[in-house]
């Protein structure tokens, strides 16, 4: 697929399916036998993501399961993970973060930023054991919008070093793990600006990322900057209960040691929120919770 690098993933979603449609005519067992191969580090791909953030700069990846391989131990998808870093926009030594920040405030009323990154191996970017990612950096677009749905690129930010401050979060989706019961969310970012974003587990699924506000609640930045799992009791893990702004929520955060407390927290803000693309098979039309946002 050399010649497909650099095309988003709608165009490479369309291209699997005509490849399927192809296989299936070719001969019995041709795709069988293709989705069988072992999978071993994927190939260079593009892979957008969700930015938010002032205070500190995020960028989510946006994931997609496809479909489950013929071994059933992966998803065929090379967005198959769930992947939230702290970044900062470089270019030739030049800080930029002060030219991205000053976007949002001129816009306040876009809520989607997106990254359009150069292809590069996205497992590279997991955490080597205690150490540093195995990639610390990679180029990209950065643009004011969705970049799959009209955005349009930031002056000056056509092409920037996307520095890797910290990997908040990386997991590779396990079509063989349970489907989670109750509604569970990633809490990152500091006291002074924090975020959740969905746990993402097993198709169907959603993708949703929100500000939140912390009052007395005893965690630390320290705590924050590494994410911390949030369970929500009594609320279930699918799209329709999922977190609404304003929402007042009363959970339990997962602390070291194995440890939970009792975590209160205000919603703010939806960043985002896509459930077509963890559909299996995905689907780029907005589905209905979609068409009703937040």
């Amino acid at each position: 697929m050399n010649d497909l690098r650099g095309i988003d993933r709608r165009s490479f979603l369309e291209y699997v399916c005509a490849l399927t449609a192809t296989l299936a005519v070719t001969g019995p067992g041709g795709l069988a036998k293709a989705a069988a191969r072992p999978l071993a580090e994927d190939a260079p791909n593009t892979h957008n993501m969700l930015v938010f953030g002032e205070q500190a700069t995020y960028v989510s990846h946006l994931p997609m399961f496809d479909s489950i391989a013929a071994s059933r131990t992966e998803y065929t998808s090379p967005h198959r993970y769930q992947v939230i870093l702290e970044v900062a926009f470089q270019k030739g030594g030049q800080d930029l973060q002060k030219l991205y920040r000053n976007d949002r405030l001129r816009n306040a009323n876009v809520r989607i930023y997106t990254l359009n990154p150069a292809e590069f191996v996205l497992s590279r970017l997991a955490p080597a054991g205690a150490g540093s990612p195995l990639l610390s950096d990679f180029q990209a677009r950065v643009f004011r919008g969705h970049l799959e749905r009209g955005g349009k690129v930031i002056s000056g930010l056509d092409d920037v070093q996307v520095k890797v401050k910290r990997v908040v979060h990386f997991r590779k989706f396990d079509p063989q793990a349970s489907k989670l019961a109750e509604m569970k969310y990633l809490l990152f970012g500091s006291t002074q600006e924090a975020f959740v974003a969905h746990y993402i587990s097993k198709p169907p699924d959603f993708d949703h990322v929100l500000s939140v506000r912390l009052d007395g609640h005893g965690l630390t930045d320290a705590q924050l900057r590494k994410g911390l799992e949030i369970t929500i009791p009594g609320k279930a893990n699918q799209a329709g209960d999922r977190l609404k702004e304003a929402q007042q929520v009363a959970s339990l955060v997962q602390m070291p040691g194995n440890q939970t407390a009792k975590l209160g927290f205000k919603v703010g803000r939806q960043i985002y929120f896509e459930e077509g693309e963890l559909l299996m098979p995905p689907t780029f039309a907005d589905t209905k919770l979609e068409q009703l946002g937040n």
